[in-house]
């Protein structure tokens, strides 16, 4: 390069792709972290944060070639949508959302439709050229969903299933090159185990007042 060759300047967002990470994968961490720390709180704030979240992880996700993570990213901002308000004006006469433990029936029709989930997803991105782990990706999906939906119900037992899956989704981020979203899925797994004890303490103390 001679002195007269122009220099690209540097943006935040090309010195993070330099590094390993993504402004898309850096708003995703930030919006991500701070969403679930709110849902261990209750808070109805971390819905917008929930719609943002998906958005950012959307383009991570369609980046990498996790294909069945990229549409799940779609059904999240959904159910963020529908959470923020079911968690607002969803409970009796129009109430607040108090958290309740799933019925064993409940239970059982989730767990048919995360196999159901599983079985469709996997065998529709297995054939798409260039997705990466179909069947791991698709069965995590598939239990992420129904743990979504679960949480827009305030169920006590849906940080269990993000327990489950926030271990694995841990490997399976190192292994595709997202060592930021490795981290950030480490954070969920702590904020899941504090949620599931703040909730089971929120939970008995509705059972205690009913």
């Amino acid at each position: 390069m001679t002195s007269g060759d122009p220099v690209a300047p540097v943006t935040v967002c090309s010195w993070l792709s330099a590094h390993g990470t993504s402004c898309a994968e850096t708003f995703g961490f930030v919006t991500g972290a701070a969403n679930v720390w709110l849902v261990t709180r209750e808070s109805i704030w971390s819905w917008p944060l929930g719609v943002l979240n998906a958005v950012f992880y959307m383009v991570v996700f369609a980046r990498t070639g996790l294909y069945s993570d990229t549409g799940l990213q779609v059904v999240f901002f959904t159910l963020s949508l529908y959470g923020w308000w079911h968690w607002w004006r969803g409970g009796p006469q129009h109430e607040p959302v108090v958290v309740t433990r799933t019925p064993r029936r409940l239970a059982l029709v989730l767990g048919a439709i995360v196999v159901v989930t599983w079985v469709l997803l996997a065998t529709i991105t297995s054939r798409i050229p260039g997705a990466a782990l179909p069947w791991l990706d698709a069965i995590l999906v598939a239990i992420s969903l129904v743990a979504q939906w679960m949480m827009t119900r305030k169920l006590l037992e849906n940080w269990l299933l993000w327990i489950a899956v926030d271990v694995v989704y841990i490997g399976l981020f190192i292994n595709r090159g997202l060592p930021l979203t490795a981290v950030l899925y480490t954070v969920f797994l702590g904020l899941a185990t504090l949620g599931f004890f703040r909730w089971r303490k929120s939970a008995a103390q509705h059972e205690a007042v009913s």
